[in-house]
């Protein structure tokens, strides 16, 4: 995957459920770009793309199945979703409750950390798993994976001791914003890194951490550059 891939999974979040289409000369259709949604007892639910099932005990009894993947079989920019369709899931993928949480739910994603994907209820809550929005005072571990192996995700790195993830928490918070920082690709793509952080709340918060052989970087929000201190907490460069 390239960079340009990978930065527009950390950048895009729209709340809207069409980005936008275009025509396309050949065949008079649109290609739309779906926001990733599952569509529910009348109710539209977005994917959580900065956190993750903290554990498979909250996962709750299971409401139905998809019943239509909008994605590559949907080319009418008119198309209004219905109950049982989502953007990326195929037909038959199991719908959960997450235990005591009525505006999420889940489904099997083998390609999520914690083999779940968690989608929250857009009109009843506000986007909330934003880094500023992290209470780092309840962060109990972090455990660091790196991306895109040909073993999927692999972890490098897990953070218990109070002292070791307070330590790590205070390199993030010290980062210095650079939106204009380019990461040098002269050796390839960056060394792609997933961050999870666990506290008491069922959905752990999850953040991408890139190195390109020189320097670390994240996104917070705009794209900001790390001290090299951060790789005593990897392991590995």
């Amino acid at each position: 995957m390239s960079i340009k891939k990978r930065s527009m999974l950390i950048f895009v979040f729209i709340l809207l459920l069409v980005t936008g289409c275009r025509s396309t000369p050949f065949d008079g259709h649109s290609i739309i770009e779906w926001v990733d949604f599952i569509k529910w007892d009348g109710k539209e639910y977005n994917g959580i793309h900065s956190g993750v099932l903290a554990d498979n005990r909250y996962v709750g009894e299971k409401i139905g199945t998809v019943k239509f993947k909008v994605a590559d079989n949907v080319t009418n920019p008119k198309y209004k979703i219905r109950d049982g369709d989502a953007a990326f899931h195929e037909k038959g993928t199991e719908i959960f409750k997450i235990k005591e949480q009525p505006n999420l739910i889940a489904v099997k994603d083998p390609h999520s950390i914690n083999g779940y994907k968690v989608y929250f209820l857009k009109d009843d809550m506000e986007y909330q798993w934003h880094f500023k929005d992290m209470p780092l005072e309840k962060v109990e571990r972090i455990v660091i994976y790196q991306a895109y192996t040909p073993e999927g995700n692999k972890q490098v790195s897990k953070l218990t001791k109070n002292e070791e993830v307070k330590s790590f928490l205070q390199l993030l918070e010290n980062s210095e914003t650079n939106p204009n920082f380019q990461p040098n690709t002269e050796k390839g793509d960056p060394i792609f890194y997933e961050m999870i952080f666990y506290t008491d709340e069922p959905i752990a918060n999850k953040y991408s951490l890139l190195f390109d052989g020189y320097t670390y970087f994240w996104h917070p929000w705009n794209t900001a550059t790390l001290s090299d201190d951060i790789k005593m907490f990897i392991g590995g460069n």
